[in-house]
């Protein structure tokens, strides 16, 4: 049943997708995603245009043609199908192949035999266990949407000629055996809005261009990133960005506090990151998630946190932070979960107390909050780290009126470092 589900719900999007395309629409919507393996169906709209195509004028029967020659091609390349799903993967009518799928662009149809009237709209490999390579022919699928090949043991790269896949709205190649720097071409498909590269073994620096793309959904995580976060964290208009699990460093960039009101999920966990937690952060958003967890950050919360009044998961764990929790952040109204664990706290406020009686989960364990169980021994809390770290504070109206504060306030914040210089906050999503 389960299966049958999402066939269902993949026949719907396609259906929706195909009939926005030909009406005109621009790329939009949204994604609901979570931290595990596997992809998530964006339902947006849009699609490629047309006139950008340099195959825009095939016939049909053409495209079918060519699409039989791809996929053959990509056959050859695969060396292990233990499910024998590529078994299905014989004679010309394509859209009998398992995990092809295609539709009628005038209607938005599906479709399971070829005809003069349908194109592959769609690829769907997700845990299906195939090892081999991604070919570079697969770019020749230039009315294809949606490709998931989520769970499987694909290794090398991603070819470069993907760039041609003028309609390819999701993109999911996580949970696989992909190397290399990041695939940049991604950078280069016009109608991308969902990207989902985690659990692979991509490395390098991440580009700064990834921020500037109409993106709604970035899945980074898992993979062997390094290097700073770029500075233009904050221009993304995603609603959910995870980079947990890599090898960043350096600080949170500044960008990251004037973050658009987009932005649901952001999870840096489990990375190198030092320095302070960004002035602004909470300011702008409606953040439900944010995960900082096992990283180097030191010095007190900013008082910004208290503006993330639809947060529902906080998580501060397995850092060098240190002063006091105050009311502000205890008195978040939507928080279901706060975690400070391993940290230098030296005290928390009545509010925070009432946490346990709003059924919060609430772990404060091993930090220096005196008269309270498991806590670090003394010694321990008599060097908080990072106790010369100047986090840039700044002065605000009180009390803090969140989402208006001032333009010279927020360029202040925006100039607090050099490196920060060009970060604009006319190009944060609205």
């Amino acid at each position: 049943m389960k299966n049958q589900n999402t066939f269902i719900l993949f026949f719907l999007f396609l259906i929706l997708h195909l009939a926005t395309t030909k009406a005109g629409f621009g790329v939009g919507g949204s994604v609901g995603v979570g931290v595990g393996v596997g992809g998530g169906v964006v339902w947006g709209v849009g699609g490629g245009n047309s006139n950008q195509n340099p195959k825009s004028y095939e016939s049909p029967t053409s495209k079918m043609d060519s699409a039989y020659t791809v996929l053959q091609a990509w056959k050859s390349a695969i060396t292990d199908d233990p499910l024998k799903i590529l078994d299905s993967w014989n004679g010309s009518n394509v859209c009998s192949y398992k995990g092809i799928f295609c539709a009628n662009p005038e209607n938005g149809i599906t479709s399971t035999s070829a005809s003069t009237s349908v194109v592959l709209a769609g690829i769907d490999l997700n845990h299906a266990n195939l090892q081999g390579t991604l070919v570079q022919e697969l770019s020749l699928l230039t009315d294809m949407s949606l490709l998931h090949l989520n769970s499987n043991r694909f290794s090398g790269t991603v070819p470069e000629t993907f760039k041609d896949l003028v309609s390819l709205q999701e993109l999911d190649l996580s949970n696989n055996q992909l190397s290399g720097s990041f695939p940049l071409v991604t950078l280069y498909m016009p109608s991308l809005i969902y990207l989902d590269i985690r659990f692979n073994s991509f490395s390098g620096s991440l580009p700064q261009e990834l921020f500037n793309k109409n993106l709604d959904a970035i899945f980074l995580n898992n993979n062997e990133f390094e290097g700073e976060i770029p500075t233009n964290l904050g221009n993304s208009p995603a609603s959910v960005i995870n980079l947990a699990n890599n090898r960043l460093s350096g600080n949170i960039p500044a960008s990251f506090g004037f973050m658009g009101s987009k932005i649901k999920e952001i999870l840096f966990l489990n990375n190198q990151l030092t320095g302070c937690i960004p002035e602004g952060v909470g300011l702008f958003t409606e953040m439900e998630v944010l995960d900082v967890s096992f990283n180097l950050l030191m010095g007190h919360l900013p008082d910004t946190l208290s503006c993330l009044q639809n947060i529902e998961v906080l998580n501060l764990a397995h850092n060098q932070l240190s002063g006091e929790l105050s009311d502000i952040i205890c008195s978040l109204r939507s928080l279901a979960n706060l975690t400070v664990a391993y940290n230098f706290f030296s005290g928390f406020s009545q509010q925070c107390s009432k946490l346990f009686f709003r059924n919060v989960g609430f772990d404060f364990s091993l930090n220096c909050i005196p008269g309270r169980n498991m806590q670090r021994p003394q010694p321990e809390c008599s060097m908080i780290p990072g106790g010369s770290l100047s986090c840039l504070r700044i002065p605000t109206p009180k009390p803090l009126v969140c989402g208006s504060m001032s333009v010279s306030t927020s360029e202040n914040a925006r100039f607090s470092s050099q490196s920060h210089s060009h970060f604009s906050k006319s190009q944060s999503p609205p």
